[in-house]
């Protein structure tokens, strides 16, 4: 569909705007996916029905990458641009590529962040669609979670309000005879929030249920964003061969979420509730992945999009699946730094999808390395100071202190490891050259730079060619701890060995959270724990590479459902809010019905 390329780069939503796109139809078929395959959305815009893994089964499976990066500066490095670069690139090479990523929230689009499809030449398009309502899965996913926190405060009311014997006669019926048991929730132990698509931190602490008896159970609630949800990260483990599986093992999921206890200490489901099924009538379409397209036409899956502080941050292990039956090589992208989404992506992701990856990326930056160097604090919608923008090779050197750990980290799972050096305008030969360097000797196969950003597939052209050496290597791959072990080692085992810590300090309520989730059998699931992406640590100050620190964990809480125990360290916010200037003060609709404002 070629783009013309100009410069200066134009802004990304003018360059996707100015893109001739390939009906998603005829991109399919070039693929191998026919048109009972398809459930379209308009003409560039897709599901494909999750029937195709049966249909494609004995195609054997193209090579596997994982895209992650240092540690970031608050702006970003460019790893879902480093990501569609490389499929672009790989496409140059002529070879058949994939890209798999998160669909990205609405509230960090309209706030600061902007849009997650990529940017400069190197985007996901339709780019309107893919930062908007897409297909309408983050609406299922609100609707679903919501049912459920409706579902349980009308029981609490409901239960209050029919004391003793009157219960049992006013839920009677053929199915439940001798009426529904009483579930008893103890209204302090609920960890379920409602949900909702916006960054709005009004929300974040409310009370629920206030007025007559006829209108709530009284107590202390609040709101978290869409993609903080855990349907949200069952959505993204769901497995399975074809749709019924896959529908079957989110039926499951869904039902084995755990809400709240009981004032007697027994956990309250959503299966307790009665209000699984109905969760998973809701998702029964989002769970084929979406597909859209390249701006130099390769397929992109864009399926899920858990949060990766707080979730697991890593797109459907169905859409990495089909895509592994239609493409040559496919590149799926975990949320930010190696510590953080690449961590979850091996001992989460691959546990449930049983896949194993060929070939690890490493996004770093010459002006993040800066920043780990002990450069200026970069803020957001600030200019960067002047040692981000001229040559300083001690601010690197220092600052690669992170580049190596992050190497590290990629190697203890035993996978080749590739570096994509993300280069921007103001970078000098010599601060790339000294990156390289650092890179290889630390054990990376090769650093690359790339320019994918202003220049497309074309620029990531030497950045595939390693890539495709690499996915040729033994891969080696492992998992960082056994299942089996208890919950505290598990912990203990990630703070340790990922993110450098000397121990691991448990608050006396994590304590008494983990000793209950033993109990009640739920020790043997894998961790995802919730920390700061920008740092390796527990802290967002300690840049470069820390070592020797106590972690705290202060909360220990389950996402039975999705499948892991999810430790806190530190104070995160499930529910984000807006800046004083946010992004949506930019956008509009022209004078002929085009978004502007977008980025």
């Amino acid at each position: 569909m070629p783009v013309v390329k100009t410069k200066p780069v134009p802004s990304d939503l003018e360059i996707a705007q100015s893109a001739e796109l390939i009906p998603i139809r005829d991109l399919a078929a070039t693929y191998g996916l026919e048109e009972d395959d398809l459930i379209l959305y308009g003409k560039y815009k897709a599901k494909v029905h999750l029937d195709v893994l049966e249909r494609l089964q004995n195609r054997p499976d193209g090579k596997y990458i994982v895209v992650t990066a240092i540690t970031p500066t608050p702006l970003g490095e460019g790893k879902t641009t480093t990501s569609i670069g490389l499929v672009q690139g790989l496409g140059q090479l002529g070879h058949k590529a994939a890209v798999c990523i998160r669909q990205p929230s609405m509230g960090p689009t309209f706030s600061i962040k902007g849009g997650a499809a990529g940017g400069g030449y190197s985007q996901v398009v339709p780019m309107e669609d893919f930062n908007l309502h897409l297909t309408g899965d983050l609406h299922a996913v609100s609707a679903a979670h919501n049912l459920c926190a409706a579902a349980l405060d009308a029981r609490m009311m409901h239960e209050r309000n029919y004391p003793g014997d009157r219960w049992a006669k006013r839920t009677r019926s053929e199915k439940h005879p001798n009426g529904l048991p009483r579930l008893n929730i103890n209204p302090y132990t609920i960890t379920w929030n409602r949900v909702v698509d916006v960054n709005d931190r009004a929300l974040r602490n409310i009370v629920v249920g206030l007025g007559d008896k006829w209108d709530g159970y009284p107590r202390e609630a609040g709101y978290d964003i869409s993609v903080a949800s855990e349907v949200m990260a069952i959505l993204a483990l769901v497995n399975g061969n074809n749709y019924r599986e896959a529908l079957r093992d989110m039926r499951t999921r869904i039902g084995r979420i755990v809400v709240g206890y009981s004032f007697e200490g027994k956990p309250v489901t959503t299966e307790d509730l009665g209000v699984a099924g109905a969760m998973t009538v809701l998702m029964k379409d989002a769970i084929h992945p979406n597909i859209l397209q390249t701006l130099e036409g390769q397929l992109a899956f864009v399926h899920a999009g858990p949060f990766a502080n707080i979730a697991h941050g890593n797109s459907s292990i169905v859409a990495d699946k089909v895509a592994l039956k239609l493409a040559d090589y496919v590149v799926t992208e975990a949320g930010f730094g190696s510590d953080i989404g690449m961590e979850k992506f091996f001992d989460i992701k691959c546990r449930a999808s049983g896949l194993t990856p060929n070939a690890v990326v490493l996004v770093a930056t010459i002006r993040a390395l800066k920043m780990h160097g002990g450069g200026p604090k970069v803020v957001p919608g600030y200019e960067l100071p002047r040692e981000y923008v001229e040559e300083n090779l001690e601010l690197v050197e220092k600052g690669a202190a992170n580049l190596v750990r992050h190497i590290e980290i990629a190697k203890l799972y035993g996978v080749p490891v590739v570096v994509a050096i993300n280069r921007f305008p103001t970078d000098t030969d010599a601060e790339v050259a000294l990156v390289q360097k650092i890179a290889t000797d630390a054990g990376a196969l090769a650093a690359v730079p790339t320019t994918h950003w202003a220049d497309g597939g074309e620029g990531a052209r030497a950045l595939a060619e390693a890539v495709v050496q690499a996915c040729e290597q033994p891969s080696n791959f492992r998992f960082l701890y056994d299942l089996d072990l208890p919950i505290k080692e598990k912990i203990r085992i990630i703070a340790t060995q990922v993110y450098g810590a000397a121990d691991v300090e448990f608050s006396s309520e994590a304590e008494q959270q983990i000793k209950a989730y033993e109990q009640s059998g739920f020790g043997n699931l894998p961790i995802c724990i919730a920390k700061t992406h920008l740092s390796l640590s527990h802290d967002p100050t300690l840049k470069g590479a820390p070592r020797g620190f106590i972690f705290p964990i202060r909360e220990v809480r389950a996402s039975v459902g999705a499948g892991f125990i999810y430790p806190l360290a530190g104070e995160m916010k499930t529910m984000p809010g807006l800046p004083a200037t946010p992004a949506f003060m930019n956008v509009d609709i022209d004078e002929d019905g085009n978004v502007v404002g977008l980025f």
